[in-house]
C-alpha cells in the first residue's frame, strides 16, 4: 500500500476528518485532525482510526500503524510549538 491508498480508505470511512499519512509497504504513520475527537480520550481517538482500517489490518495489508489524533485547536497548538 501507498500513503495515498491509506488516506483514501480513511477519508471514505470517516467523514469530517483531515488525514496526513506517511510510510510505505504495511507500516504507516497517521495524523488525523477533526472536531470528531473533541472530548474523546487518546485511546478512543485511536480506536476510531483502527476501526476504520480493521479489514486491512486483519488481512495483513497494514501491519504497523502509528496514530496521532488531534482536534483542530490541538493541531494548531502543536504546529505553533513545532511538533
Amino acid at each position: 500500500m501507498q500513503p495515498n491508498d491509506v488516506k483514501t480508505l480513511l477519508e471514505s470511512r470517516i467523514d469530517g476528518c483531515e488525514f496526513h499519512i506517511q510510510g510505505e509497504g504495511c507500516n504507516f504513520q497517521v495524523v488525523a485532525i477533526s472536531e470528531l475527537f473533541e472530548g474523546l480520550s487518546a485511546v478512543k481517538r485511536q480506536q476510531m482510526i483502527y476501526g476504520a482500517l480493521a479489514d486491512e489490518i486483519a488481512s495483513g495489508a497494514l501491519h504497523a500503524i502509528s496514530i496521532k489524533a488531534y482536534t483542530p485547536a490541538q493541531w494548531q497548538a502543536a504546529a505553533n510549538q513545532g511538533a
